[in-house]
């Protein structure tokens, strides 16, 4: 039987100290209303994987913290993109917390630009 298209595994998690900073180092960046984020292409064998960080400026609670978290990685497992071999970095930039709702249409509109600046040559 073939695994739903709603999954976050292992496999979708971008970690590591290196993976993560030459994301960092390298990536594109852009920004939305409450989040910077930064993008690489990054895998030949077409998997996406992402990570989600809230400073511990704007929240000093981990449970605020841990709570925007799993909103960002429902929001990305509930909107996938079509594997595309990207690396993304989602940071909140705000300093509310924002409804699932709110947190849902900007990583909607975060993946649909990098499909977008991912589907043009370059």
């Amino acid at each position: 039987m073939s695994e739903p298209a709603n999954t976050f595994s292992k496999e979708e998690r971008l970690c590591g100290k290196i993976s993560v900073s030459a994301l960092i180092n390298d990536g594109r960046w852009g920004t939305t209303a409450h989040f910077r984020y930064c993008w690489k292409k990054s895998r030949e064998d077409g998997l996406n994987r992402i990570i989600a960080s809230v400073p511990k400026k704007y929240f000093k609670r981990a449970v605020k913290r841990n709570l925007l978290k799993r909103r960002i990685r429902e929001a990305y497992r509930t909107h996938k993109i079509a594997p595309m071999g990207v690396d993304v970095m989602f940071s909140y930039s705000n300093k509310e917390i924002a409804d699932y709702g709110v947190i849902c249409s900007e990583v909607d509109t975060i993946l649909a630009r990098i499909s977008k600046a991912n589907s043009q040559p370059q």
